[in-house]
């Protein structure tokens, strides 16, 4: 199995057959291109809910890897519309992890989960023999609220807009010149901008926003492989295509810099932050972003099939640049 999430044709073999008891509760279950499952719990209320591993990059540095960390557990849950309520945590440490370092990276979940309002319910702690940074266990994210402002990432319908923000490749840039930034033969001042991507990397404050306008039919998220594959994964959802113009998409600086002197393709490279949605009004839901200070842009349609820019078919792609370069850096940083 290749290093990453698995793609579809795993999904297809493996997962979905086998997603035990069937129950009338389950209004969303595992479904290619979805971010969450979503249970009815009675009354006109629902449950999302999402879980992804526990990712400390401690290049970051502690604070800031913490930040990133947390923002990871809650994000998919939070491209339901609804704010993320709970969160379960569970931490898979190695032996010789340094106590107070650890405990730095809760007292950042604490502050983060608190300005949410999110509480931590549960979850398990423990230190095991072959468990290691960056991946030290799993978070599942709970987002508890009434079923009309649920989005679900099934109903993207023909004729939509289709809105962008923050352009392609934010957390790819923002991480590698956050950690590399003085190994880029590039000016200080375009290092500088490229860093500030970094706290762009979380789509929490652009679902939540977007959905609040009550337009938004879909959303999804441009992780791994990129907007180009969250493109292919929104339109898969719904069981849609979607026409995009590429002039229209934004890029934000220090971007185009970046992956033009590392030879990464913006569009095919990790770029959480980054929301792909469909909507009825996107020119009001561009307005209520911009009115926050989020990056958008209008940049297609919503079709009855393909996924298509600039006229001509959109490939799925089939890797992403941003591990594979990291590690390039790292061990050229360490050699």
């Amino acid at each position: 199995m290749d290093s990453g999430k698995a793609g579809v044709e795993f999904f297809e073999r493996y997962v979905a057959p086998n997603l035990g008891a069937e129950r009338d509760d389950v209004l969303l279950g595992p479904t290619h291109g979805a971010d969450f499952g979503v249970v009815d719990a009675g009354g006109g209320r629902v449950l999302a809910l999402a879980s992804d591993p526990l990712f400390v990059l401690r290049d970051l540095g502690i604070v800031d890897a913490a930040w990133f960390a947390f923002h990871v557990a809650v994000s998919d849950v939070a491209l339901s519309g609804l704010p993320p309520t709970h969160l379960a945590v569970d931490w898979n440490l190695p032996e010789d992890v340094d106590e107070a370092e650890i405990g730095r990276v809760f007292e950042v979940f604490d502050r983060e989960a608190r300005a949410l309002g999110t509480s931590i319910v549960t979850g398990h702690t423990g230190a095991y023999e072959g468990c290691s940074f960056p991946t030290v266990g799993g978070a599942t994210a709970l987002a508890f609220g009434d079923r009309d402002d649920l989005v679900f990432p099934t109903s993207a319908n023909v004729g939509d807009d289709v809105v962008v923000t923050n352009g392609p490749a934010i957390e790819t840039v923002g991480i590698i010149a956050s950690v590399f930034g003085e190994d880029l033969d590039l000016p200080a001042e375009t290092v500088a901008t490229a860093r500030e991507r970094f706290r762009e990397a979380s789509p929490v404050r652009d679902a939540l926003t977007a959905a609040a306008t009550g337009e938004v039919t879909a959303m999804h998220d441009a992780t791994e492989r990129g907007l180009a594959n969250a493109l292919h994964e929104l339109a898969a959802a719904s069981d849609v295509g979607v026409r995009v113009e590429r002039d229209r998409v934004p890029v934000a600086p220090g971007v185009e810099a970046v992956c033009d002197h590392l030879g990464i393709d913006p569009w095919m490279a990790s770029s959480s932050g980054t929301v792909v949605l469909a909507a009825r009004d996107g020119d009001r839901v561009v307005s209520a972003l911009d009115e926050e200070g989020i990056r958008a842009a209008v940049v297609g349609r919503v079709t009855e099939s393909d996924v298509v820019v600039d006229d001509t078919p959109l490939a799925v792609p089939d890797a992403d640049p941003f591990w594979p370069t990291y590690a390039r850096l790292r061990g050229n940083k360490n050699a």
